[in-house]
């Protein structure tokens, strides 16, 4: 049983049911509705530091595009077309000190094996023309690409499907239930009990309320992020994935409080998304104006000709946040048989295809593409405690 049909989700239930293991899959509300529909669907290496979330996002670049490969060949071009697009990244500093930072982190990204190029503030126009002149550094990331996440997720779904396995939307999880040696043998939902062998915790922002259901609670909160979206604009207004050098600082961030940074990027359709902003605020929906007005003047600094671009239409969506900004992947050994797939942030489509695998994988008792330690449950940065639980974060004050 996997819990949760987003992007996490369908990669973890396509990698099991690729693998021969009878996958149902459950959700709440319609197939890739929350989370993942909310999101820019970034595959980067541009925004983390060395270390084991960038190792994670290194072997999801490099799977994404097999994987899409073999979806297309099972399902059809036509129900795997995710509008992959390799474009590259481009990360600018506009003051002395964020060009120093921005210096820096790219440094210990190359020495981490991560493809970035530093520009002189004149050679970052021949990447993007209409960028703000007052560019001070800039770093170019080849590797960085971006696709579609809603079709990516369903075709994920379709190959569940086509291998036998199920997708029941309009289903909630309660939680679990449990035989000799405290087992999982089933687990509990709005349509009754269904006997399984495992459950897999793929409930994204949820995750925490499920895993608190479930008897085995995990620090998994909400945190909250708006994206603009323009009218069309014509082909090779914005090239790349550009974003300003404060917004690995935002996205690192534990604040509760409101933090944006400029992020724009270009859709094949034309459109240009605009973010990003992080706020732990629970599950409020509210789409607020100084949010907004704060990702609109963070973009116009960055591209002056977005000044005069309509925004067409706004949406907000939660991301799944843990304390040491890093996903949780792997068996709950205080439950045998409850999987986590979670805590991914903004990061979940470029992580999924990895996520699913390395999931996949342990379970299987197969060789893992990466270390999976730094994703166990039972670490210090989850607030682990024993066997007893975990220590309590407020999500709010």
């Amino acid at each position: 049983m996997v819990i949760g049909a987003g992007i996490i989700g369908a990669a973890c239930a396509e990698a099991l049911g690729r693998r021969g293991v009878g996958v149902l899959v459950v959700d709440r509300g319609p197939a890739v509705g929350e989370t993942t529909a909310r999101g820019e669907g970034n595959l980067l290496v541009s925004d983390k530091p060395p270390g084991p979330g960038l190792t994670l996002a290194q072997a999801s670049l490099r799977r994404w595009p097999a994987l899409l490969a073999a979806l297309r060949e099972e399902l059809g071009p036509g129900r795997a077309a995710c509008e992959y697009e390799p474009k590259g990244g481009l990360v600018v500093a506009t003051d002395e000190d964020a060009a120093a930072a921005l210096g820096a982190a790219a440094s210990a990204q190359r020495a981490a094996g991560v493809e970035a190029h530093g520009l002189a503030p004149g050679e970052a126009a021949a990447y993007e023309p209409h960028l703000t002149p007052d560019v001070r550094a800039a770093v170019h990331y080849p590797q960085d690409a971006q696709l579609h996440p809603v079709l990516a997720a369903t075709a994920l779904l379709a190959a569940v499907r086509a291998r036998g396995g199920g997708v029941r939307t309009g289903v909630r999880a309660l939680g679990v239930e449990t035989g000799a040696g405290g087992r999982v043998t089933a687990l509990c939902t709005s349509d009754g009990r269904v006997p399984c062998g495992a459950v897999v915790n793929a409930c994204g922002p949820w995750a925490g309320r499920f895993a608190e259901a479930a008897g085995a609670p995990l620090p998994v909160l909400p945190r909250r992020g708006t994206v603009l979206v323009t009218g069309p604009l014509p082909p090779g207004t914005v090239r790349h994935k550009v974003y300003d050098a404060g917004y690995a600082d935002a996205a690192g961030s534990g604040d509760v409080a409101l933090r944006t940074a400029a992020v724009i990027e270009a859709t094949p359709a034309g459109t240009v998304l605009i973010g990003s902003s992080w706020q732990r605020c629970g599950f409020d929906e509210t789409l607020r104006l100084e949010v907004m007005s704060a990702l609109a003047r963070g973009a116009v600094r960055l591209f002056p000709v977005l000044a005069d671009v309509p925004v067409v239409r706004a949406y907000g969506g939660f991301r799944p946040y843990t304390p040491d900004h890093l996903p949780v992947i792997g068996e709950d050994p205080r439950l045998p048989g409850l999987w986590h797939a979670t805590g991914h942030e903004g990061a979940g489509v470029g992580l999924a295809a990895a996520t699913g695998e390395l999931l996949a994988q342990l379970h299987t008792g197969e060789s893992p593409l990466t270390d999976p330690r730094p994703f166990r449950v039972a670490r210090p940065g989850l607030g682990f405690t024993g066997p007893t639980g975990f220590t309590k974060e407020n999500p709010c004050p």
